[in-house]
């Protein structure tokens, strides 16, 4: 385990390589979701396939998240993506990157890649979309509801979790309420600044959607695939919004597909 200070706040970060001295063919930088997800969602699913396929992969816990600091306001779209160019330069990664992000975390990536598309390689979104108008309505409304029937009448909420979804899950549950409660990301994540059609446009490096094909995400494929200009949208029937956990040699093989491709490409 590692901590890394930007001097915003202090971020638990993971790092696979490798093995064996082999020098990395590139980094692959792995985001994950909000409120219940962690860097663990990567570190028991995808990473390690990546780091044996012969990549620096980096993980870390959003602020608020898992081991990192919780300060108590500066959630918005815009803070993480400063962690993570923060993160970056403290960790002497100079990219160009590949930049993988799961629900939340994808669009966090999809943001850093906006902000600095000399440093984003390839964008890998899984289960995840842009920040638009319609976003910033969505999460609005997504985190209205947590804070509603979670973080306002947690003894019930939880004991229905439990009962219903297990343990873990309620334990998850229990710190996703106290993020919530304690912090302004709830007000802070609809109120972040979106990106124009013409920023969407200026993400020219290779974009991979992936949607569970039972997810309402799904229906972002087709306007993905005409608001970008290289992006191609992967659809894994039979899931929902976790796809990443329960598909995921299919999800890690099309992203590694990706990485491998656009290596490919930048090497002629």
């Amino acid at each position: 385990m590692a901590m890394v200070d930007t001097g915003a706040v202090r971020l638990h970060v993971q790092r696979l390589g490798p093995g064996g001295g082999r020098p990395a063919d590139a980094t692959v930088v792995l985001v994950h979701g909000l409120l219940t997800d962690s860097l663990a969602s990567y570190y028991f699913t995808v990473a390690p396939a990546f780091a044996a396929a012969g990549l620096d992969v980096v993980m870390y816990d959003l602020r608020g998240h898992g081991r990192s600091g919780r300060p108590a306001e500066g959630y918005t779209l815009d803070d993480n993506i400063d962690d993570l160019e923060a993160l970056l330069d403290r960790l002497g990664v100079s990219g160009p990157v590949h930049l993988v992000g799961n629900s939340y975390g994808g669009t966090v990536a999809f943001g850093y890649a906006a902000r600095h598309p000399e440093r984003a390689a390839c964008v890998a979104l899984i289960e995840s979309e842009p920040a638009t108008a319609a976003w910033a309505e969505k999460l609005d409304g997504i985190l209205r509801r947590v804070m509603t029937q979670l973080a306002h009448n947690e003894p019930d909420a939880l004991a229905w979790i439990s009962a219903h979804r297990g343990h873990n899950t309620a334990r998850l549950a229990k710190g996703a309420a106290r993020l919530a409660r304690e912090t302004t990301l709830g007000r802070d994540i609809p109120a972040s600044r979106v990106l124009s059609a013409d920023e969407l446009a200026a993400v020219r490096c290779p974009v991979l959607a992936v949607y569970g094909g039972d997810s309402d995400l799904a229906a972002q494929a087709a306007w993905l695939e005409r608001a970008l200009p290289d992006c191609r949208t992967v659809i894994v029937p039979g899931h929902e919004h976790s796809v990443l956990v329960e598909a995921s040699g299919t999800v890690g093989g099309h992203v590694l597909a990706l990485v491998e491709e656009t290596l490919r490409a930048a090497a002629r």
